[in-house]
């Protein structure tokens, strides 16, 4: 049964993230970052890892951070790691009757630190079994150091290391389906979000992986105005046109139960979303159809595969 929700109270909730930082106008991290952690009650407590990235660089310049909660910095590849090793010192205190209090651990990290460098340590957290969650903000590329492409990047993407030009479409593989791999390690909760009209789904989905027992992974589809190329105005735009367009579906698996959230009623075609993106927009030259069309046939596929899994 769905719980029933005081917007009003949630959104007025003391915020965790404490502005000043220096994150850009427009960047999804920054709403990402201060939805779910609206998600905490605000009677917990909670320890944040952050992997190396913008977010990182943004909101922590030692010695202060802009977390009001316990806050670690971890370096690119480790912040799975370090989170669990985190929740087991705390598991070890509360059973030897030195720490009475509850708390939850958080851990954040961006693409490239999630899909890319730091899969490795996140595998292992979750197959593991720590009672943490993982939130990937999801940028689609190493937006930090330069808009490098990852394998969150999607196909035909235009970056500073899949350049577009008369030579190249940008870049040539398809994006990795990070959800879907995390929902493979058995883990009680994984899920897929982004900003919607009125953040519940974003909420919903933040507080069940806080406070599901065990491993939870959340992936935040986070828009980057600089990487992107959009207005910083038009952020919830973006992310409607990928929800609407099913490039970016929300869906959920619990204890191995694929759950579809949301189906459009008229599903807009890919290059609505792709249309808003300075990223893209060589496939709109003359002579580029077929890779639009190639584009729209890739996320047909994976879409048609999740609502088969979700038996929808």
């Amino acid at each position: 049964m769905e719980t029933a929700y005081n917007y009003k109270e949630v959104m007025s909730r003391t915020e965790r993230l404490a502005p000043g930082h220096r994150m850009c106008a427009g960047c999804g991290g920054t709403v990402a970052v201060r939805a779910v952690l609206r998600a905490l009650h605000p009677e917990d407590r909670a320890v944040i890892g952050n992997a190396t990235g913008c977010l990182e660089v943004s909101t922590f310049m030692y010695p202060y951070t802009a977390y009001e909660d316990s806050y670690i910095h971890n370096a690119f590849e480790n912040a799975g790691a370090t989170m669990s090793g985190v929740e087991t010192a705390y598991r070890v205190l509360r059973k030897k009757g030195k720490l009475d209090k509850d708390c939850k651990f958080i851990t954040f990290g961006g693409d490239g630190g999630t899909y890319d460098i730091g899969f490795q340590s996140l595998s292992g957290a979750m197959e593991r079994g720590h009672d943490m969650v993982y939130v990937c903000y999801d940028n689609g590329a190493y937006m930090n150091t330069g808009t490098q492409r990852s394998s969150a990047t999607p196909q035909f993407a235009d970056t500073t290391t899949t350049p577009a030009g008369t030579a190249s479409a940008g870049k040539v593989q398809v994006r990795k389906d990070l959800t879907a791999i995390m929902a493979e390690h058995h883990i009680p909760y994984a899920a897929q979000t982004t900003f919607t009209s009125n953040f519940k789904d974003l909420h919903t989905k933040a507080e069940k992986a806080i406070y599901t027992p065990g491993a939870a992974f959340l992936n935040v589809m986070s828009p980057c105005p600089r990487g992107w190329g959009y207005e910083s105005s038009e952020l919830m735009n973006i992310c409607k046109l990928a929800v609407e367009s099913c490039y970016w579906p929300l869906y959920e698996v619990v204890d191995g139960k694929w759950i579809l959230n949301y189906e459009p009623k008229n599903k807009l075609p890919v290059e609505d979303f792709l249309r808003a993106q300075k990223r893209f927009k060589h496939l709109f030259k003359p002579g580029c159809g077929k890779l639009i069309a190639q584009f729209q046939a890739e996320v047909d596929t994976r879409w048609e595969e999740l609502k088969n899994r979700c038996g929808a």
